[in-house]
């Protein structure tokens, strides 16, 4: 399934490549969120020939409430169901979970929850999440685990570690007791929690890898730790996952987030900010963040970057960018939504050439620089 080709110099960066019958994807890489089972504001042809997306990633929580297994089964799994014929992650949605602490129970069992459309209970388990995301086919299924919070006490936090471990051997078995729907391979990812604790990362680590997941993920940061923390607690981490399997770093981050976590050895990243900072006017840029709300947008009446292959950059002049966002039209978060997705990409394009030329170790910092910068 995956393959270890290259690891940078001075740096834990890795180049990889990940197989699934959907397609290859070439790690690092960044996995754009079509939670519902759509890329808010992109369409499944501009995923495939603008963004050049290699895989996907989309929400058991929330395709479980809507449309439902019926539906999803009898449409043919979610491949079939959004006509994306690449591969597709579904997170289990213990995140999710996470964050309805007011509408949920943790038990032994699994966690019952209160559905945030129409109010009505559902119990997850490790085994009936497995069977769900059979029943959505996704390439990449993800274990049902508990996040804890940020803050959290020590002894919450071991506590929640050891529940995640014994869902996690329930969710292993559940998923080696049973097939595939759809004539395609499924492979299991386990995740790492442990909070940001060290001593608990570390056990966490080696209890997942010793249920012989086909990758592990490193849940439970970007939930409102600092950023010095998130990167302490990666750094550490990534030193106790097994060489030979890809590593998940889930729900980060911005651009300067993903170039440094590539540099502690973090191979597949997802997060919803290129498309929701996109529909608020928020762009990403080789040059910094663009808040294309700003006033001094109003009369650029020329691109933004003639150089970088984005229609946002090329074609539309800022002024009208400015003018579509500032009245919420539609065609305005299509167009910054493309753009991000497009840039981060790219810029995951560009680490692996650097990865793979040799000049990562002195590229990065002055990069994260550049893309930290306000324009």
């Amino acid at each position: 399934m995956f393959k270890l080709i290259k690891t940078a110099d001075q740096t834990k960066a890795r180049l990889g490549k990940l197989t699934t019958d959907h397609g290859e994807i070439e790690t690092p890489i960044f996995m754009p969120v079509g939670t519902l089972g759509t890329v808010k504001a992109v369409s499944q042809d501009d995923l495939t020939e603008k963004i050049k997306a290699q895989i996907i990633l989309g929400n058991t929580y929330h395709l479980y409430l809507r449309p439902g297994n019926e539906i999803m089964q009898d449409a043919g799994g979610l491949h079939q169901f959004m006509n994306w014929d690449g591969p597709i992650l579904t997170d289990s949605g213990g995140y999710q979970i996470f964050s309805l602490s007011d509408n949920r129970e943790l038990t032994e069992r699994g966690a019952t929850f209160q559905s945030h459309i129409d109010g009505s209970k559902h119990l997850f388990t490790p085994e009936n999440v497995v069977n769900t995301q059979r029943v959505l086919g996704s390439d990449i299924m993800m274990i049902l685990d508990e996040c804890p919070p940020y803050p959290a006490e020590y002894d919450y936090v071991e506590k929640s570690m050891h529940l995640t471990h014994r869902w996690a051997k329930r969710g292993r078995q559940a998923f080696q007791e049973t097939q595939p729907l759809y004539g395609h391979r499924q492979f299991q990812f386990g995740i790492v929690q442990g909070g940001t604790y060290k001593d608990l990362r570390k056990q966490s680590s080696e209890q997942m890898a010793s249920l012989d997941f086909e990758g592990l993920a490193i849940g439970g940061l970007s939930v409102g730790e600092p950023t010095d923390i998130m990167y302490d607690i990666c750094d550490y981490n990534t030193d106790y996952l097994p060489a030979d399997k890809p590593r998940y770093l889930m729900g980060v981050g911005t651009p300067a987030n993903l170039i440094q976590n590539v540099a502690f050895g973090i191979d597949m990243f997802d997060c919803v900010m290129p498309t929701r900072n996109a529909r608020n006017g928020m762009i990403f840029t080789r040059n910094g963040r663009v808040n294309v709300r700003n006033a001094k947008w109003k009369h650029h009446h020329k691109p933004l970057d003639h150089d970088f292959p984005s229609d946002l950059c090329q074609i539309y002049n800022m002024s009208y960018v400015h003018h579509l966002i500032k009245n919420n039209e539609i065609l305005g978060m299509q167009l910054t939504s493309l753009h991000n997705l497009t840039f981060y990409l790219w810029l995951m394009d560009l680490i692996r050439e650097k990865i793979k030329e040799g000049s990562f170790h002195q590229w990065y910092p002055g990069m994260i620089e550049q893309v930290e910068e306000r324009v």
